[in-house]
């Protein structure tokens, strides 16, 4: 036979380890410097200007 298991108390588990699982996602997306974020847009923009730089004309 399996073990009681109470499914309140694993339901409420779970839903801990999504929020935990949001507030990782969200230190990531939104836990940045100002210079960093300034750095990333910067390259970003670099990469568009490249790849237009290479595109052919018609």
């Amino acid at each position: 036979m399996g073990d009681i298991v109470n499914l309140r108390t694993v339901r409420k588990q779970r839903d801990r380890a999504e929020d935990a699982r949001k507030a990782d996602e969200n230190r990531a997306r939104f836990g940045r410097t100002k210079a960093e974020k300034q750095a990333e847009a910067k390259a970003a923009e670099r990469a568009e200007t490249q790849l237009d730089n290479h595109r052919r004309e018609p």
